[in-house]
């Protein structure tokens, strides 16, 4: 959703994930945390400053035959050691260096000595160090164990950025450290009669929407085609977690029911009622000490379904995810086959704004209907056609309708042999939502549609 410019928040990016916020922000978008419960950032304090001039004492005379540059020798100064005696004065040599086995000084028994458990250790002379320098290094007694060798199955991804380097455990680079892409940053998947597309766009830093794809069968052995797309609401927590739960939710009550004989459209109602019921129970405890933060918005997603069996094109939402209608044959018109659940959609209903006014506005992508345990009430919205031509069935997130909201803009972007290849179809819209800069999340998945053998359908 674009917004315009704000001013910076108090506290800058948010105390929990280091988010950057934006003036009236109550929570994180991106974790959801309470911005209310944040301490306030403590005032600066600025460094007092010395008086000048300051006196500092006089470095000590450097020695022309020191080896060392205004270096302090024991005794230079005077100090205790940890029990409160006086340091040794020990002297340190700068004539010769002693040979190799030759006796070391003795420095005669002190107070300090053995009676008391201590001992001194004599300065190192900077020569015998340079001479030791071309002497071998003993080898270490314990030579580190070798990384072991990976199972002669287990097979390991290449990096995606240097080709070279193996990927370990944590998802980064051996070779160069490069971070290799997330599981859901893109996703695609192609059944005969559906396909689908995902991927994390340009701006954000995870993939908050989700898809299912499914085929089934009616009890006369009618093939159904089932597609559900699903996006997170980004200012909830775990909004990754609410579309995942949602879209698998929906599929398996739409495989489930159909071939039970229950009508698809009532097949959908039920199937966003159990999307509900699995984004809500997410709310039930948190993601690790099992019991919900109500510092945190609950998890909350929309979503949008269609199915396709026989004759009949079903599609239910809830939410400001799309359903459209594109024919086959171009001439004829495209349709949007859905009403948003958004501000926008609240102001064109009542009168107050154009379409154009309403979407113009920084609001109008505040959606009014979602999935969650905080959302008002659940009123899922479902809707049946006849089509009397063959077509295509796109189903989406925003991050892809923003680039193309008009049915006919839809409709011009869309390949024209998207009945046939569905799949490719998918990524072109994809591509084209990335190549206006893919400031969302971008999830399309596409159904093609064709009339049964005798050609009954009606408009």
């Amino acid at each position: 959703m674009s917004l315009k410019p704000k001013a910076p928040h108090p506290l800058g990016t948010c105390p929990e994930c280091a988010e950057p916020l934006e003036s009236g922000d109550r929570f994180c978008g991106a974790c959801g945390y309470d911005l209310s419960a944040a301490a306030a950032p403590e005032p600066d304090r600025p460094t007092v400053p010395i008086a000048l001039p300051v006196d500092w004492p006089e470095p000590p005379p450097r020695d022309p035959n020191s080896l060392t540059t205004a270096t302090q020798h024991p005794g230079d100064l005077p100090g205790t050691d940890s029990g409160g005696r006086d340091l040794p004065t020990l002297p340190v040599r700068i004539d010769e260096v002693p040979e190799a086995g030759a006796p070391a000084a003795e420095h005669g028994s002190s107070e300090h000595g053995s009676s008391e458990g201590d001992f001194t250790l004599a300065a190192p002379d900077p020569r015998a160090a340079l001479q030791a320098g071309s002497t071998p290094r003993p080898e270490p007694a314990h030579s580190p164990e070798p990384t072991p060798a990976p199972e002669p199955g287990e097979a390991r991804k290449l990096c995606v950025a240097c080709r070279t380097g193996q990927v370990d455990g944590d998802g980064y680079c051996e070779h160069c450290g490069h971070a290799q892409p997330r599981e859901r940053d893109h996703m695609e998947e192609e059944l005969p009669a559906v396909a689908a597309v995902s991927d994390r766009g340009l701006r954000h830093h995870r993939n908050e929407d989700s898809f299912a794809v499914a085929s089934a069968a009616l009890p006369d052995g009618t093939p159904a085609a089932i597609g559900v797309v699903c996006d997170g609401v980004s200012s909830a927590t775990r909004p990754d977690e609410a579309s995942s739960a949602a879209a698998c939710a929906a599929n398996a009550a739409l495989v489930a029911a159909l071939p039970r004989g229950t009508h698809p459209q009532q097949a959908m109602h039920e199937a966003i009622v159990a999307a509900a019921e699995a984004v809500n129970s997410l709310a039930e405890q948190g993601p690790d000490s099992g019991e919900r933060d109500h510092h945190t918005n609950a998890p909350a997603c929309t979503i949008v379904g269609s199915v396709v069996a026989g004759e009949l094109l079903v599609v239910g939402w809830v939410g400001d995810s799309r359903a459209y209608w594109v024919p086959d044959d171009r001439t004829a018109p495209p349709a949007r086959l859905t009403e948003d659940d958004s501000w926008a959609a609240q102001m064109v209903a009542a009168g107050l704004m154009s379409e154009a006014q309403a979407y113009a506005d920084e609001r109008a992508h505040a959606i009014t209907g979602w999935l969650g345990a905080d959302a008002y009430e659940l009123e899922p919205h479902t809707a049946a056609f006849k089509p009397d031509r063959p077509g295509v069935v796109v189903v989406c997130t925003d991050g892809l309708w923003n680039y193309a909201e008009a049915a006919e803009e839809m409709a011009r972007i869309m390949p024209a042999d998207a009945s046939g290849r569905p799949l490719h179809a998918a990524q072109v819209l994809v591509g084209h939502a990335l190549d206006g800069g893919g400031h969302d999340n971008i999830t399309v998945a596409l159904l093609p549609f064709s009339l049964p053998a005798s050609g009954a359908g009606s408009a």
